[in-house]
């Protein structure tokens, strides 16, 4: 090999490691993350309804000893048009839509800003797994950096019980994340009315 075609190839190696160890930093996640292949899709109604409220809630976040009150849908944050919180993008005024009613196709909804709050948080989650959801370690700093701090103490709040509910309860197989089988996850069973479990 002569000299000049050595050095190419050993730039293109350093590149392309620099690039993975970007891509892994990016995302908080690590190299090592291994995806999970699953044709399931998680709840649309139940995020709606109680997913979607956390990230507007006033929560007290600590970063760096210091304690302040702020939302994950805040400017600096999550926020769709500004924050700077990575690929979870939260738009904060998008407006629930009654899913019981026929007018409201998947089509109609799939345009709507809610359901790009749905599609960015369900891209945050390993369906089936909330302990290898960033959904979940990152607001924990569970092995995991959160450049927003430490949104929740410990896996017994109820705001990860609820997050890690959803993630746990997938619409079922072969069904969309429309299905009506998913109201189940309300008490009672409706998800215009019903409370969220758990």
């Amino acid at each position: 090999m002569t000299d000049k075609l050595a050095r190419t190839v050993r730039g293109r190696l350093a590149a392309a490691g620099c690039l993975i160890v970007g891509l892994a930093a990016c995302g908080g996640g690590t190299v090592s993350d291994s995806p999970v292949a699953s044709t399931q899709t998680l709840a649309f109604a139940y995020f709606q309804r109680c997913v979607n409220p956390i990230f507007l809630k006033q929560l007290q976040i600590t970063l760096n000893g210091v304690t302040v009150t702020n939302t994950c849908a805040a400017a600096a944050c999550h926020n769709n048009a500004t924050g700077a919180g990575g690929a979870l993008r939260i738009i904060p005024t998008a407006q629930t839509i009654d899913v019981t009613n026929p007018a409201n196709t998947p089509e109609v909804i799939r345009a709507s800003d809610m359901y790009k709050n749905f599609y960015s948080t369900q891209g945050e989650t390993i369906i089936g797994s909330p302990s290898l959801s960033l959904l979940v370690n990152k607001p924990l700093v569970r092995n995991v950096l959160h450049g927003g701090g430490q949104i929740f103490a410990s896996e017994q709040d109820p705001n990860v019980q609820v997050i890690e509910y959803w993630i746990t309860h997938p619409a079922p197989q072969g069904q969309n994340e429309f299905s009506p089988a998913t109201y189940a996850m309300f008490n009672p069973a409706d998800p215009n009315t019903g409370a969220c479990i758990p």
